[in-house]
């Protein structure tokens, strides 16, 4: 039989296994943790197919970089359990380069970080085989039965397969959806943080993935991450099975209610803020699909019930012509950058507005790439804030001649929480795209091939001028609602699955399927409030109606 690894023509018998064929690659098949083969993600392990067109997976892919954190996450988990076997584990939510995870039936000092991460230090170098074995339904739930892992037998409700498959490493079996390395030898670049009262497991740096990622402290995100933890305690709803089990029993229409009241309540207090500070000009900023248009709405509402009156000013158009814009070394240009922005201009205009003076304030016109002739005057009074939304909000170029204290920055974020169960989480930037794929399918007719093709020059747009600039601001808001995925789901579920196997998409697509199985589709969509987040992806938002 023949086929193509990483382009080379290569002839097999059948018996091999795609790892046995990496010594034929012109570098040995360095750093390889997977194969994609035709769109799916196969494992070392797996046989070779015949006419495949295959390539292999490392740190330098995504779905590569995922193998290499599912598997760093066993191997936590491993060590965990062979310290501290009778305690709770959970892999809560990502923490800028890494993870943060707590035990929360003891109390983490520096002592169980150290013990911890040398217990996986020795994992490593014991080099162990990561097993793949298949279970039926019946066999699972009687495992995760016996060693008290309930958030397990719960999802398995919702399992509608009857095979289940697990990994093992010494003896440990645990379930995660998606391929794994085949050793332990593989993973041995990561390293272990004490953080509040968990522990932060930082992965290799993406640019230099020999050695870990700079930890960053970040207060402000921990404190975000806190907060919506406490929502779900209020909400009682931790994982996907909590979710679903109130899609069956109906009760999902309050817990709507009291998620969007909470959201509400977050909104109000930001405001309140904003006032106590002084500041007259509100800037917002965060990455794509966050619900920045819809927030800014409701944070303009909320500061006139104070008897403000808020004014916006559009960065769009204080974009520079097209050609005055300075180009890339490839010759495109990054429209992106903040040096697309004429801020010279801007920061005039902002002071001059605080002043109280009255400005001709620009108009760009996106067809012809050009600053249009035609201007309109604006005045603001002293109890008129002036709101700004943009990628560039929080970083302090974009307003460097206004006095520190009459700025007041916020940023946005859908920071999801609720996972799939304790060691299985579901990205925020999984989130974020499905309601990307989602309103431009909807609004824009654009296929979710288009949306995903593009997703990631967005994400390295966000890694450069959004996230490191993230913890300037003086307030954040958790853009994400526990309930949104049990509504997305109808939207983006039949679009993803009607990606073909032969699309360069096609794995994503199968990922972002293989977590929404395991969700319950909700039709409570009349629950919706009009101005929720929510509804600026899925349709009926107020702020898009147009005045009677």
């Amino acid at each position: 039989m023949y086929l193509k690894l990483n382009g080379i023509e290569m002839r097999c018998t059948g018996e091999e296994r795609w790892g046995d064929l990496l010594p034929r690659l012109a570098d040995g098949g360095a750093g390889a943790l997977g194969i994609s083969v035709q769109g799916r993600t196969c494992s070392l392990n797996d046989r070779v197919e015949e006419y495949a067109f295959a390539h292999t997976l490392t740190q330098s892919d995504d779905e590569g970089r995922r193998i290499y954190e599912r598997s760093l996450q066993f191997i936590f988990l491993t060590a965990a359990h062979r310290l501290y076997p009778d305690e709770r584990v959970r892999i809560r939510h990502s923490f800028v380069h890494g993870y943060y995870i707590d035990l929360p039936n003891m109390t983490v000092t520096s002592e169980v970080v150290h013990r911890i991460k040398a217990q996986m230090r020795a994992i490593v170098d014991e080099d162990l085989p990561i097993q793949r074995h298949t279970v039926s339904v019946e066999d699972a739930r009687d495992y995760f039965a016996r060693t008290g892992q309930t958030d397990r037998l719960r999802i398995l409700n919702y399992r509608k397969v009857p095979h289940f498959t697990l990994y093992r490493i010494d003896g440990l079996d645990d379930y995660f959806y998606g391929e794994m390395a085949v050793t332990t030898g593989q993973i041995r670049v990561f390293d272990l943080f004490p953080c509040g009262e968990g522990i932060i497991l930082q992965l290799p740096d993406e640019a230099d993935p020999t050695r870990p990622a700079k930890y960053v402290s970040s207060p402000n995100l921990l404190k975000t991450y806190s907060e919506a933890a406490e929502w779900h305690a209020i909400l009682n709803c931790e994982n996907i099975a909590d979710l679903n089990d109130m899609i069956g029993s109906r009760q999902l229409r309050e817990f709507i209610r009291v998620n969007e009241a909470l959201q509400e309540r977050r909104i109000e207090r930001i405001a309140d803020q904003f006032i106590a500070s002084g500041a007259r000009l509100l800037l917002i900023a965060g990455p794509s699909s966050s619900g920045k248009t819809t927030f800014s709405h409701r944070l303009f509402i909320a500061l006139r019930v104070h008897g403000l009156r808020p004014v916006k000013v559009s960065l769009d158009d204080y974009y520079l012509n097209r050609d005055d814009i300075p180009r890339e070394p490839d010759g495109s240009i990054d429209l992106e950058r903040i040096e697309t922005l004429d801020l010279q201009l801007l920061g005039d205009h902002l002071n001059r507005l605080l002043a109280g003076q009255t400005v001709e304030l620009p108009s760009f016109d996106f067809k012809t790439g050009r600053r249009a002739e035609t201007t309109h005057p604006l005045t603001v009074a002293p109890e008129q804030p002036i709101i700004i939304e943009g990628i560039h909000g929080l970083n302090d170029r974009l307003t460097a001649s206004v006095p520190d204290d009459l700025k007041f920055k916020v940023y946005i974020s859908p920071l999801t929480v609720l996972n799939l169960d304790d060691h299985n989480r579901i990205r925020t930037t999984d989130a974020r795209l499905l309601r990307r794929i989602v309103r431009d399918y909807k609004f824009r007719g654009t296929p979710p091939e288009e949306t995903m093709a593009m997703w990631p020059s967005v994400r390295r747009g966000e890694e450069r001028y959004i996230f490191p600039f993230q913890e300037k601001a003086d307030a954040m808001f958790n853009s994400s609602l526990t309930y949104e995925l049990s509504i997305m789901k109808k939207y983006a579920y039949p679009a993803l699955q009607a990606v073909p196997p032969e699309s360069p998409h096609y794995t994503l697509a199968r990922r972002l399927v293989k977590f929404l199985n395991y969700i319950e589709v909700a039709d409570v969509e009349d629950e919706i409030p009009v101005n929720s987040i929510l509804r600026e992806f899925i349709g009926g938002c107020c702020f898009y109606r147009e005045e009677d």
